[in-house]
């Protein structure tokens, strides 16, 4: 088994969620979750973020990037907590190749400013 369907499967049953109630919460089958807790299909980037933030963890940790199953809150450089992502904004966020470079997100970045300035203007 891998270390991603191991440890869906896990925080599946930690939350006392069926195959079925989580396939709900993310918009798929029961099917679909069934197969990727027993290996047989290999989720998307995307697929995974929806099944992590029903899980309430992250996808690091269901990557096994990380042994830490528990979300910690974004902080800016003043140690201030920043407002969770909207649903867009996540939407937009999933979107992006989680293997992007820091400059290749910095130009992503520059580009979302430069489109927001100029749709303000219209």
């Amino acid at each position: 088994m891998s270390v991603i369907s191991e440890r869906m499967k896990e925080q599946r049953k930690i939350k006392k969620l069926t195959q079925t109630s989580l396939a709900e919460l993310v918009n798929s089958s029961r099917s679909s979750i069934a197969q990727i807790e027993t290996d047989k299909y290999t989720p998307s980037y995307a697929m995974l973020s929806l099944i992590a933030d029903a899980l309430d963890t992250t996808v690091e940790y269901l990557q096994g990037k990380t042994d830490n199953p528990h979300k910690t809150p974004a902080v800016d450089d003043n140690g201030d907590e920043k407002e969770p992502l909207t649903e867009n904004q996540r939407h937009i966020a999933y979107s992006i190749d989680p293997d992007v470079s820091d400059e290749e997100r910095e130009d992503i970045i520059k580009m979302v400013q430069l489109a927001m300035k100029h749709r303000r203007r219209i």
